[in-house]
This record gives structure tokens, sequence and C-alpha cells, in this order.
């Protein structure tokens, strides 16, 4: 089976928020210094495990608490107003790798608040994830989170609705949400949505599904947390079944290969590109198995 063609996805791989916050964490431990990060700095655990050798050290917001006289890095995804003030009391030198994206949608999502602290200031999101905390706490955790139609269904269309998006999520979805309130919103209600979707993020949907069709099968790098890999998975499913989710090399499954003359390798915004050339190289040295 030598005649196999592998391809890598150009367009896959770090967004510039991602690569910002690996690249001043190397720079630190570089440096021989102690450094910590609050939460996995992506969700990969293969850079994770690969940093983690490098000496960053993963705390919690638990452990941040304990901390005094270190220097913490906040990862893309930003951190709520009570993080800073922590790291104030405790003389904690911030590294801020925050995203400029979310930095200014953070920005914007206070000062809408502060304006109109009555109205329901609604982000579309997924509950818990790290940006959308950082988000909710611009508002004195007031916000409300939408995950699905279901959710916006539970809001009270007679009052101001202003929606904010992760900067993650699905422009279709998003879309979708902003119909059924303009639908909805009562006449005496003020309906306003601000498109806050990284375009970074979002032009990688057309793109790998452009990329997704021309292969015969699609191998997916992604970590599992990953919420951009969620829905760029989707979308490879969508246009090519034969498309598998990996977090590895070691996961891929040597049967999927069979017929194949073509394979597509392609990740999410938290998938590094050394890892989709391991996929690739485990492959090539392993054609015997296929």
């Amino acid at each position: 089976m030598d005649d196999i063609q592998i391809e890598i996805d150009s367009g896959s791989g770090f967004c510039f928020g991602v690569t910002t916050a690996i690249k001043k964490a190397e720079e630190e431990l570089a440096r021989g210094k102690t450094l910590y990060c609050l939460g996995d700095i992506v969700h990969n655990s293969m850079e994770v495990n690969r940093l983690h050798e490098n000496g960053l050290i993963t705390i919690n917001h638990d452990q941040l608490k304990q901390l005094h006289d270190v220097k913490v890095l906040l990862r893309a995804h930003g951190e709520p107003p009570e993080t800073y003030e922590i790291a104030r009391q405790n003389n904690i030198e911030i590294i801020d790798a925050t995203c400029t994206v979310v930095l200014a949608l953070q920005k914007r999502i206070k000062q809408m608040f502060d304006s109109d602290p009555y109205g329901q200031l609604v982000i579309f999101g997924k509950n818990g994830h790290a940006e959308v905390l950082g988000l909710v706490g611009q508002t004195n955790s007031k916000a409300i989170v939408v995950e699905n139609l279901e959710d916006v269904k539970q809001l009270d269309f007679n009052h101001n609705i202003y929606l904010y998006s992760q900067t993650t999520k699905s422009l279709d979805e998003f879309h979708h949400i902003i119909d059924y309130i303009q639908s909805h919103i009562s006449e005496k209600a003020n309906f306003r949505s601000f498109d806050t979707i990284c375009r970074q993020v979002a032009n990688r949907m057309p793109h790998i599904a452009e990329f997704a069709s021309k292969h015969y099968l699609i191998l997916f790098v992604s970590g599992r947390k990953s919420s951009n890999g969620k829905v760029l998975f989707k979308e490879c499913l969508r246009v090519n079944p034969n498309s598998y989710q990996i977090e590895s090399a070691e996961e891929i499954n040597f049967d999927w290969l069979r017929g194949a003359k073509t394979i597509g390798i392609c990740g999410a915004t938290s998938t590094p590109k050394w890892l989709m050339e391991k996929c690739r190289d485990f492959i090539l040295n392993h054609l015997d198995k296929v």
C-alpha cells in the first residue's frame, strides 16, 4: 500500500491566541523559572504533557488561592475579575496570555452590563467553559448562558436582551438563535445581537469542509475537551462520513485505512502541528499493517 497519499491540512493547528500563550510559557520556562498555569494551557493532553515535561505546572482555582509570590500564566481563554484580585492579594505575578479577541469581548460585555444592569445579557456558549466563566465574571455572574435553542426559549422576551457569543461557537447556530429571539421578542423590549465569534475560527468551517470532502479518509486530531474540536469534527463528518476523531497516533485503527488512497489529517485550534505530523509518520511507518 505504498501509493497511499497523506495530506496535512495547512489551515489546521493552533490559532494565534493559543500560539501566543504557548510562546509566553516557553519563554518563561527557558529562563529556568517556576511557572504555574491556571487550567490546561490548551485543550490537548499531548501538548499539555509536552509543556509539563518542560516544567509547566498546571493548577486550578483552589490551588491558586494557596499560592503566594509566584508567577502564574493565564491562558488564552481569559479569566474573571476575581482571579486578578486573588493574584493582587497574594502578590502573584500574572503573565496574561488572554487572547486579544477574548479581551475585547470581555470589555464589551462589561460596558453593556454597566449601561443596562437590568437587561438580560445572554451568552451563547458552553456552561463551565473557561472562556464563558471569564465572560460571565464581567457581569457579577448575572449573565445568562444558553447552549442551545431550548435554553433560549426560557428567556423573558418582555425584557431587553443583549446577545453575545463565546468566540469559538458555530456561526450558523448563532444565527438560528438570533432568528428565534427576533421572532419572539416583545414590541416593548429591545433586542441587540453582537457577532463576537472569532473569524480565525469561524473561517475554518468552510475550509475544513472542503478539505474533508476531497479525501477518502479523514483523521481529525483533537483533544476531546476542545469545544472548537467538537464543532469542526461535526463538520468533517457532515461532508465525509469516513471521518474519525483521535487524540493521538496510537488511537489509529488500521482497519479504517483499508482501501484508502488518500488520507486527510486535520485538527482543531488546539491541535499542535507536530501531533498531526506524528500521526502521518505513524501511518507511513506501519503501512505493512494496512
